[in-house]
């Protein structure tokens, strides 16, 4: 059964690991999927294709906040306004804290967190005339502080997280839903672009210290995503879940 029929859902970092998970699930349930991502995306629209047919790429930069208010302002009046927003995307930098300048940590909070709000603003305009409406902000397990390396990541993620609690209680009265989810060590290209040399080992560690016994995949976090945009959850808001395998 089609859960998500005739909903109108616009996805962020569409074409990253966990994006495509989420695209592929909001498809499978009937969805009309907006993908967002970098203009910069070799072959997205191709990805896209080959996941589903009718998936639309929307070519973005959530770093130019101006430009992201002009083109979602844009695409929800075009399509009657976005039922259904996962704020997905986002901008990591793996070093030490004394190594970030300035600029890189100001990056990753308009990306991660700013991003968020100017999106969320605009798509909750038309979510309060329909009186319906679900915001799934994808945080980090880093907020936990057990990763070093991600400072101003943390940071961002903590000030998305606070969007959650401050919309959640703003947005109730128009019956709309703002929920988190923590994913905790997913199997992702990220993984290897920051692990290295040292993935295997990392690997074992993350097996080690989690109850679970296998690696957390993309379609684990996909799956809450898609139950946070139902029905069936429309009295859960404000919440931030970890999927994390008992971390």
């Amino acid at each position: 059964m089609a859960q998500l029929s005739g909903k109108n859902v616009l996805i962020t970092g569409a074409l990253g690991s966990i994006g495509r998970a989420l695209v592929a699930r909001y498809a499978e349930e009937g969805a009309t999927v907006i993908a967002l991502d970098l203009p910069t995306v070799p072959d997205a629209q191709k990805t896209l294709d080959g996941i589903a047919p009718g998936i639309r790429f929307v070519g973005c930069d959530l770093g130019n906040l101006a430009e992201l208010e002009s083109t979602a302002t844009a695409l929800a009046d075009e399509v009657g306004g976005i039922d259904v927003l996962v704020n997905n995307a986002a901008l990591v930098i793996f070093k030490q804290h004394d190594e970030f300048s300035l600029q890189e940590y100001e990056d990753q909070m308009r990306v991660n967190s700013t991003a968020v709000f100017v999106l969320s603003r605009i798509c909750a305009k038309h979510m309060k005339a329909k009186k319906y409406g679900k915001i799934v902000n994808i945080t980090s397990l880093t907020l936990t502080g057990r990763w070093a390396g991600y400072v101003p990541y943390i940071a961002s993620k903590g000030a998305m997280y606070g969007l959650i609690k401050g919309l959640a209680r703003e947005l109730g009265d128009w019956l709309i839903n703002v929920n988190g989810i923590s994913p905790g060590a997913v199997v992702s290209e990220a993984e290897f672009r920051d692990r290295g040399d040292k993935r295997e080992e990392y690997h074992q560690w993350v097996l080690t210290n989690q109850s679970m016994k296998r690696r957390i995949e993309t379609v684990d976090i996909a799956n809450l995503a898609v139950f946070l945009s139902t029905s069936q959850s429309d009295m859960i808001t404000g919440q931030n879940i970890q999927v994390d395998g008992g971390m």
